[in-house]
C-alpha cells in the first residue's frame, strides 16, 4: 500500500496564473505557496517556497478566489516531472499537485482578497445562516 497526501497552509507570493492545455482546453493554475517553518532560526523566522499546480474546477477556483498574500490550505500529491528541453538538457521538477483548497485566513482576509464574485456566488455574512 502506498500514500502520498500532503496538507499545506501558507500564503501566495504572486497572483495565481490560470492557463489551459493546448490539446483539450482543461484549466491547470500554477502558484508558489510560503509555508513558515515551525521554528524560527535566530529570531528569524524561515519559509519554505512550494511550487503547486491544480487542474480543473480546482485550477478556475484559485485563480478567481485567491492572489498574492491569500492565505490558503491545500491537501493534495507530491508529483515528480522530467522533461528535455530543446537544448537536450533533462529537467526534474518536484512539485504538490491541489486536490483540495480552502481559505485558510479569517473572515475579513477573504473579503479582502476575493477577486469579482459574478457567477452566481457571493459573499453571507455566518451571522445570517440558517444553522
Amino acid at each position: 500500500m502506498s500514500i502520498n497526501k500532503v496538507i499545506l497552509m501558507g500564503r501566495m507570493t504572486a497572483d495565481p496564473e490560470l492557463r489551459y492545455t493546448a490539446t483539450n482546453n482543461t484549466p491547470v493554475c500554477s502558484f508558489t505557496l510560503a509555508v513558515n517553518r515551525r521554528f524560527a532560526k535566530e529570531g528569524q523566522q524561515q519559509a519554505d517556497f512550494i511550487q503547486c499546480q491544480a487542474w480543473n474546477k480546482t485550477a478556475e477556483f484559485i485563480s478567481k478566489y485567491f492572489a498574492k498574500g491569500s492565505p490558503i490550505a491545500i491537501v493534495g500529491r507530491i508529483q515528480t516531472r522530467t522533461w528535455d528541453d530543446n537544448e537536450g538538457k533533462r529537467h526534474y521538477v518536484t512539485e504538490v499537485v491541489a486536490e483540495e483548497c480552502y481559505f485558510a485566513g479569517g473572515k475579513k482576509a477573504q473579503q479582502d482578497k476575493q477577486k469579482d464574485v459574478s457567477d452566481g456566488f457571493y459573499p453571507v455574512d455566518e451571522d445570517e445562516l440558517p444553522f
